[in-house]
């Protein structure tokens, strides 16, 4: 199984106020961070049967735009298990779940993201630690309880690898 860990664009400053932080959407920096990694990943033919995404709004848009950069068609599905104060059992759970597709996107929120990537890919040890930036997305690949970083792309990769592609595939930025 092929997991894709996306953690959420930039969505500006917490709030203090846990509902409201909920529903906390993107930035402009943060919706161009998901159009430049969704386009570099469409670009290298990334394809994936489910997105899985935390219920949070800043993670359903990051999803929403990647998802249809990669003409993704099927839902995306909502999971707890993606929500900011999710443990990892409750991950592994989730992904026992889906085992049985090829290739599945998660999104989510640090520090949990980071967290269970570097988790799954340092099987039981656990001293891994990578770190996921605002936009970035890491590539493993799973088999059984041991998984494999096979790259991980941050927004300011994927960004300047579209500057160098014709115009046509850059995301659009809007002027004032």
């Amino acid at each position: 199984m092929i997991i894709y860990f996306l953690r959420h664009a930039s969505a500006g400053k917490k709030t203090a106020n846990t509902k409201k932080d909920e529903r906390r959407p993107l930035d402009q920096e943060g919706i161009l961070q998901a159009r430049y990694v969704g386009r570099l990943l469409a670009s290298i033919d990334v394809q994936v049967e489910h997105v899985l995404s935390s219920p949070l709004k800043r993670s359903l848009q990051t999803a929403t735009l990647v998802a249809n950069e990669l003409a993704h068609e099927t839902a995306i599905r909502m999971e707890d298990a993606l929500r900011p104060e999710s443990d990892y059992a409750k991950f592994r759970e989730m992904l026992s779940r889906y085992r049985k597709y090829e290739a599945v996107m998660v999104v989510g929120h640090n520090p949990n993201e980071s967290e269970f990537l570097s988790k799954t890919v340092s099987s039981a040890s656990g001293t891994a630690h990578i770190e996921l930036k605002k936009g970035s997305v890491a590539k493993v690949d799973l088999d059984g309880r041991n998984g494999v970083l096979e790259w991980l792309i941050t927004p300011k990769i994927a960004r300047t690898i579209q500057a160098t592609l014709k115009p046509s595939s850059r995301p659009k930025t809007s002027r004032k």
